[in-house]
Parts: C-alpha cells; structure tokens; sequence
C-alpha cells in the first residue's frame, strides 16, 4: 500500500476539531454561567442539547449496523465516519452526569412528595430506577460500539470475510436492541417530563429522527472530506446521491412516525394523553409547530425530490445543515413546552447547551476521524464502492 492509498484525514478535519473546540468551550462556559443564575433553566437546556449530541452518536451506530446487514456500497465511503461518531459514546455517557444531579429540577415525579399517576410509575419512575437504567443502555451502546470497531480495525489487517460476517450477525440483534433501548430512554427522558402523556411509537419517532441527524451529519462530513486528499479522488456525484436519497427515505419515515402518533392520540381523544398536542397546538407553541412542518419536512422533502440537488456537494451539505439545526428546534419542540405550557419560551441558554455540547462532541468526533483511515482498507466492497462510474 503506497502512502496516497492510506487515506489519513486531511488538515480540514484538524481545523474541524479546533474550530467545534473552542465553540464548545465558549457555550459550556456560557452554560457554567446559567447553572449559576438560573439552575433550573440549565438543567431544562441542558437537556435538549444532550439530546441532539446523542441522537447523532446513537443515529450513526444504527447507520453502521444497518449498513452491515445490507451489505450495500452506499455506506462504504462513510463508513469510518460512521464508526468514528459511535467512538464518541464514552464522552457522552460522562456528560449525562450533570442530568443525574438535576433529575429533580427536571422531572416533577422526582420531587419529594410527587403524586405517581399509576401503580406501575411509583415503582417504574424513581430516582434510582432512573440511574439503573441510564447504566443498563450505555452498557448496551457502548458494547455495541466496542465490538463494531474492534472488528472493523481488525478487517483493516486481515480482510477476511470470516470478520464481516461476525459484524453482521451482531448488528441484527443489535438494531433490535438500539430501538428497543432508546425506547425506554425515550420514556425516560423526555416522555416522562409529562407523566399523563403516553405513547408507543414515541420511541420509533425519536430513533427516526436520530438517523436524519446522522445521516445529514454524514453528508456534511464526506462534503467537507472531498475537498482535499485523499477522499477528493474518490466520492463521486453518485455517493452524494445515494446519501441524498437516503435521507430523504429517513426523513419520510421520521414524518410517518410523527403523524401516525399525532391521527391516533388526536382520534383517540383522550383528554391526558391529547394534553401533549394542546401545549403545541392551542398555544403560542403552535408557530414552532408550523415552523417544523414547513422547515423539519416539507421544503427538505421538496428539495430533495430533485435528482440534481442530491448530486450537487454544494446545495446538499446546506440542506443537510439545515436539516440537523431544525432537528435541534425539533428537541426543543418536545421539551420545552413541559415546562412552559401556556406560551412560547425560549432563553440564551437554549442556544448555549447545543452549541456547548454540540461543540465538543463535534472535536472529540474529528479526533476520532483522525485516529484511523478514512475508508475501511480490508472491506471486500471497498473496490466496487469507489470504483469510478456513474448510474
């Protein structure tokens, strides 16, 4: 192997870890400051910018596995960036902690003297239930990950497909497990902030939405990777338009999951569970509503119709952009309003927690991208994925 085809990452992705660094300095200061003057409203940001950072670890981790079990060329090239944002886990499993020292100031069923509004939630929503199962999903992520990548750096050295198999026959149980796990987390962590709300495809509706941050993330990156050597030579109009198609498929899904849940607690008319849309719909909430119809579905949707807009670098890594700040304004949309009920409400720490966490998850990934070579050298695929031709 000559040293063009080691596929180091280019000085791009060291400006890319600098640059998110000091951004990510700047918002966690900026939100070291909120917990001093405004404790509860820290903790309410700090949620939803935890969210998004670890929609896009846990959205990539599927990605991978997804990719395993079908076997296709579309994720060859993204591969290694794929693996390198599952890579980020360890950290976002630490800065969660500052949640576990809130969970009172954030969830009212963890107030001393907080009435359950079952049986099952007395035993289900404590404190240390609560812990347990925050330690029972890392687990579960965080095996995944280590396995995924330990194997994919072995096929680095030994392309053997003795070792895709291995990773295939994991990612299979795996996906189950991802889905079945950010499930309760969801429940955990966002549904539970109403504790008269419930839905079973809430869940799905929040994996949906993590795989269009990743993707859109994926997009922007191998953008960003084709401007210098070594991935200039090799991502072509037809990459960028499978990964266009993709995300829009996902972001199809994603709106499917939500409308699906909105026809049935709507037709259901049940007054708790209907309390969730009549917070975002009969309120001042309605225009960030709108604003996730028009900006979340509808235009990307529309865009991404276009065969020429999904071959062209240029307009697809701004929609992609685009489509991960309103995933943003998406978490906000689902968190926010548990808190301020009768009308719209939004601070400067709702901007400091993403940009914060956000921030340093995005320089800990471009560490991470560095670390190994940008495509997966012992692939049995790699050859016919970046093989030049067009379809």
């Amino acid at each position: 192997m000559n040293g063009r085809d080691t596929y180091a990452a280019p000085p791009s992705v060291t400006r890319l870890q600098s640059h998110a660094l000091l951004a990510g300095i700047l918002g966690l200061a900026l939100c070291a400051l909120g917990a001093l003057t405004n404790p509860a409203q820290f903790f309410r940001s700090y949620l939803m910018g935890y969210l998004f950072a670890l929609g896009l670890a846990l959205g990539c981790l599927g990605l991978v596995m997804m990719q395993h079990l079908t076997g296709g060329h579309w994720a060859v090239v993204i591969r290694r960036p794929l693996e390198s944002a599952t890579r980020t886990l360890p950290l976002l499993f630490i800065l969660f902690l500052p949640l576990l020292f809130g969970v009172r100031r954030i969830y009212g069923w963890a107030r001393p003297g907080a009435p359950a509004a079952s049986r099952f939630q007395t035993h289900w929503l404590t404190p240390s239930a609560f812990f347990l199962r925050f330690v029972i999903y890392f687990a579960i992520w965080l095996m995944l990950m280590a396995l995924l990548n330990r194997w994919s750096r072995e096929q680095d050295g030994n392309p053997d497909r003795a070792i895709l198999q291995k990773m295939r026959r994991l990612s299979a149980p795996g996906i189950i497990l991802y889905v079945l796990t950010m499930t309760f987390a969801a429940l955990d962590w966002i549904m539970s902030l109403n504790t008269h709300f419930d839905s079973t495809i809430f869940g799905f509706i929040l994996v949906g939405g993590q795989v269009v941050s990743a993707m859109s993330l994926m997009i922007a990156v191998l953008v960003l990777l084709a401007r210098s050597e070594p991935m200039s030579r090799v991502v072509q109009p037809r990459h960028l338009h499978s990964l266009g198609k993709l995300l829009f498929a996902f972001l199809m899904l994603w709106a499917y999951f939500a409308f699906s849940q909105l026809l049935i607690v709507w037709s259901g008319n049940l007054p708790e569970e209907i309390s969730f849309y009549t917070k975002r719909l009969q309120t001042s909430w309605f225009a960030v509503s709108v604003l996730i119809l028009l900006f979340h579905f509808a235009v990307p949707f529309l865009l991404l119709l276009s065969r020429d807009i999904k071959r062209n670098a240029r307009l697809l890594v701004w929609l992609a952009i685009w489509v991960m700040v309103m995933r943003v304004v998406d978490l906000f949309w689902l968190t926010a309003p548990e808190f301020s009920p009768l009308a719209f409400h939004v601070t400067w720490l709702d901007f400091a927690a993403p940009i914060g966490i956000g921030g340093l998850w995005l320089a800990y990934f471009a560490r991470q991208l560095r670390d190994r070579p940008l495509l997966p050298l012992g692939d049995p695929n790699l050859a016919a994925a970046i093989e030049h031709h067009e379809h």
